[in-house]
């Protein structure tokens, strides 16, 4: 799937979504349904490109300094907290995941971060985007066993990073933060 269809879907995800498209703070989060009836429109071919990029997507933004702003904006992030930020950090669209990508520290300008920075609730991460493309897929086809088929042969031949991209850090230093993630430090580090 072209990369701009695929962000154009999630757009028109948040924008059914409205207003609450940037918090993922559960229980009635409306995102995961938009882009759930977004991709049930699709043929079940096109549903199962849309996971096939949502893997590449998620994958490019495998980097040690966003995990370390994860790590920051979580209160601490393993490797699973790690996946739901990604799949999150998606849903907020191509210009905030465009830019956390290439610079973290950019997530500090986002209003649910200063919330979280303030005890206040809120939340990035998102515990699967898989959730909304079976369920779009078993509408389709009443079934995802040939969805899960076509995206593991598709993916079958990619080579999956060892390790996260990037500069490293101790998360937990709090003078590193301060050097490389400054908004974010200040926000959450004081």
């Amino acid at each position: 799937m072209d990369i701009n269809e695929w962000w154009g879907l999630v757009e028109r995800a948040r924008e059914a979504a409205g207003d609450r498209a940037d918090d993922r703070d559960p229980p009635d989060d409306p995102l995961p349904a938009a882009l759930t009836d977004v991709l049930a429109a699709l043929e079940p071919e096109r549903i199962a490109a849309f996971a096939v990029t949502a893997a590449d997507v998620t994958r490019s933004a495998y980097r040690r300094p966003l995990w370390n702003a994860a790590y920051l904006i979580e209160g601490g992030c393993g490797d699973d907290g790690f996946m739901d930020f990604r799949d999150g950090l998606v849903l907020l669209g191509r210009e905030t995941f465009t830019r956390a990508v290439a610079d973290p520290d950019s997530l500090a300008g986002l209003p649910v971060v200063a919330r979280m920075g303030r005890g206040e609730g809120g939340w990035i991460g998102y515990e699967s985007l898989n959730v909304p493309i079976a369920e779009a897929y078993r509408r389709r086809r009443g079934e995802t066993a040939s969805l899960d088929a076509a995206v593991e042969a598709a993916l079958r031949d990619r080579i999956r990073p060892a390790e996260p991209a990037g500069e490293s850090w101790d998360a937990e230093d709090t003078a590193a933060n301060r050097l490389h993630l400054p908004r974010l430090a200040a926000v959450f580090e004081g």
